[in-house]
């Protein structure tokens, strides 16, 4: 399957925050992958020069004043791509994690017109190179039954960053995307707004600079707090989607 059409418009979406040494590389390898695509660095607030590496390395800049977090970030990009009228949003982190070559699978999904949200998932694959600290591993594991038994789809790894959007997912995520760690609480809010997600094997690398702020105690307390989110979320009432979001597509 073609990649994509001559109109098709897609955007590769990076929040970023103090990446400053890996940012360039993330961006060029991106645009080997995909160089048709638009590249958009979210910069949410950093004191260093990842804004400056982001556009060396060709990819249009928004640089948030303060940081807002994960959430806003990707929040903000959702809305300049729905304001610049992109037909497909794939996200990935900006620390080099995810392998820009595996963009191609998750977008080809979406131009079946079946499927709204890719999502690609490190435990379907059939060796996981990553290393996941055991608390942090329970915790995924038991975000994704409870995403599983809310949503009824199953679910293997909800706190993956690393996802294909076509436009009815990002009108609805630019609306209600949950701040803070948004990961699984944005899979209540999509199968709330009837939207469609698939999950796909998708190779996740270490970090290839700095190290994660979520730390074994720090996993506790967000494991609890994400917990009752998305208890929140599944006992929320989100309107429904417009009809003109209804009827969009990625044609």
């Amino acid at each position: 399957m073609s990649l994509h059409t001559e109109s098709e418009r897609l955007l590769v979406l990076i929040p970023a925050y103090n990446e400053e040494a890996v940012i360039h590389e993330v961006v060029s390898s991106v645009r080997q992958a995909v160089p048709h695509a638009d590249v958009l660095v979210v910069d949410d607030g950093s004191i260093d020069s990842t804004a400056q590496e982001a556009e060396v390395a060709g990819a249009l800049v928004v640089r948030h004043p303060f940081n807002l977090g994960i959430g806003g970030a990707v929040q903000t990009g959702l809305k300049f791509a729905k304001q610049e009228d992109y037909d497909i949003v794939v996200r990935l982190d900006g620390d080099g994690q995810h392998n820009p070559s595996d963009i191609p699978s998750l977008h080809s999904l979406l131009q079946s017109g079946h499927i709204d949200v890719v999502i690609g998932s490190r435990f379907l694959c059939a060796t996981e190179r990553m290393h996941i600290p055991p608390v942090r591993r329970l915790g995924i594991y038991v975000f994704a039954l409870v995403v599983s038994f809310l949503t009824g789809s199953r679910a293997t790894d909800t706190t993956s960053g690393f996802l294909a959007m076509n436009r009815r997912a990002v009108k609805a995520l630019a609306a209600y995307m949950p701040q803070d760690y948004p990961e699984v609480e944005s899979r209540i809010v999509l199968h709330k707004a009837g939207l469609t997600t698939l999950e796909l094997p998708a190779q996740m690398r270490a970090r290839l600079s700095g190290v994660s702020s979520i730390n074994s105690w720090r996993s506790i307390y967000y494991a609890l707090k994400v917990s009752v989110a998305v208890l929140v979320s599944a006992l929320k009432d989100f309107p429904a989607l417009p009809e003109e979001m209804a009827n969009a597509n990625t044609d």
